[in-house]
């Protein structure tokens, strides 16, 4: 029984001493300040952005055509069924279904347009057929008045002069009456011959509409036109393509089939970092689905224009990297991480950027002799910075501010003229590019054709 107490007493007393223990060696260990030191070796200044897979080529896997006739009157189209992104299809196999709501409804249109045409056409037929046989009837009875005419003028040779001279008068009346009417039947022949051309070419033409219709309406489910992987459309605001997107007559792609055997990566730089990004440049790549994997590749396209991407404020500059060789593990839409290697230098003294501190233009380090350190900086990426003067390899410096640093001495303090000669000589070469952008705009402006205004020939100027 006593031995119990003892268990049930110790126990406690272990855990608090055990308590009193930890909290004095974790507040020593938090007191002694983070430290670290200068290292000497390969350095490379970074920028790195993440970005997407894509293919470099790829075949669209297009609706018909034929959506983009205007007689046919399309104007956007869903898309009512589509396979899963990543299905691999043969060339010819189901890939999607377009809806056919808007082209039903167009079809019935063009059903009741033909209808109408057909029955003017037989309405414009059977005017014409009448209104010819009645000038057709007219003629035949002129043609009896002007018999008529030269019979009473026959019979008149015996009659006084007056009653000859109205006869005579009576067939000139009655053969000019038939000559008028033989003239204007045949005018009215070729106006109706017209009119019946008229509506037998748009007959015909609403015959081709309706033959058309009934055509796309075939083709409105689509199949692959080559073998491969579908990877859905992105429209122009990033989203993709899938069941119940819109298909306008201007981008009749519904899916695309990427050519795995070449793959680009396509990032967005920002505005403070796209002037050191040019093509050429070496890029080391990873796949976030595949951290251990590293790819290389080369910056191809560096745009000129920069693009706000939506929801964010920032202007970005798209960049393709296009990577090396080929991988069946990559796919379309992987997320990747880029690092584009600006400049490499092979020996170099380098620190934490937690280590840099600066004071008006002195950039200095706190050193464990409780003294602050002036260095001369050069390049950096995004964790370290090299250390052109101040300190040599393997000296210690502090992560972290110390007590009392603003009363720590300065050590090195003849650097900071050549701190102020690199600044200077930075802000020179920077004006200095950037009057050679300016110079090389203006030659680009003058370069342009300029028109005569009164329609020339056009001349450029040197």
């Amino acid at each position: 029984m006593k031995r119990r107490n003892l268990i049930y007493i110790a126990v406690p007393l272990a855990i608090v001493a055990a308590a009193i223990i930890y909290s004095f060696v974790s507040k020593d260990e938090l007191a002694k300040p983070l430290e670290t030191q200068v290292v000497r070796g390969k350095f490379e200044v970074l920028v790195t952005v993440t970005g997407e897979l894509q293919a470099l080529r790829s075949t669209d896997i297009k609706a018909p055509m034929a959506l983009r006739n205007r007689d046919l009157r399309f104007r956007t189209i869903k898309i009512q069924d589509l396979v899963m992104e990543g299905t691999v299809v043969d060339s010819g196999e189901y890939v999607a279904t377009l809806d056919r709501s808007e082209a039903d409804n167009n079809y019935k249109d063009v059903l009741d347009e033909l209808e109408v045409k057909e029955s003017e056409h037989t309405k414009t037929k059977l005017d014409t057929t009448i209104q010819l046989r009645n000038l057709r009837d007219e003629l035949v009875n002129l043609s009896f008045n002007m018999e008529e005419a030269a019979i009473t003028l026959e019979q008149s040779q015996f009659e006084p002069p007056a009653t000859i001279r109205q006869a005579q008068i009576n067939l000139d009346k009655a053969e000019r009456a038939h000559k008028q009417a033989v003239e204007n039947y045949s005018l009215k022949e070729q106006q109706f011959r017209a009119d019946m051309t008229e509506v037998t070419i748009d007959l015909q033409k609403q015959r081709r509409r309706k033959d058309m219709m009934e055509q796309v309406l075939q083709q409105f489910v689509i199949t692959a036109p080559a073998p491969g992987m579908v990877i859905y459309k992105r429209d122009w605001n990033g989203s993709k393509r899938t069941v119940g997107s819109e298909i306008s007559t201007w981008d009749l792609t519904v899916a695309t089939l990427p050519d795995m055997s070449t793959m680009i990566s396509k990032i967005y730089v920002n505005e403070i970092d796209i002037s050191k990004v040019s093509a050429g440049l070496a890029v080391r790549a990873g796949v976030d689905a595949f951290p251990e994997k590293v790819y290389f590749g080369v910056v191809k396209e560096v745009a000129n224009i920069g693009e706000q991407l939506p929801n964010t404020d920032a202007k970005v500059f798209e960049v393709v990297v296009e990577l090396d060789g080929t991988d069946p593990i990559l796919r379309p839409s992987m997320t990747t991480s880029n690092s584009i290697i600006i400049k490499t230098f092979k020996d170099a003294l380098y620190l934490p950027l937690e280590a840099i501190h600066s004071n008006d233009s002195i950039t200095y380090v706190y050193r464990k002799n409780r003294t602050r350190q002036v260095v001369v900086l050069d390049e950096s990426n995004e964790n370290q910075i090299i250390v052109e003067a101040g300190l040599e390899e393997g000296d210690k410096v502090l992560l972290s501010i110390p007590e009392g640093a603003g009363e720590l001495r300065f050590v090195g303090l003849e650097l900071v003229q050549v701190i102020r000669e690199k600044e200077a000589e930075k802000k020179r070469l920077e004006e200095e590019a950037r009057k050679k952008l300016e110079q090389e705009a203006e030659l680009k402006k003058n370069a342009r054709p300029n028109r005569r205004p009164s329609g020339g020939a056009v001349t450029r100027s040197r």
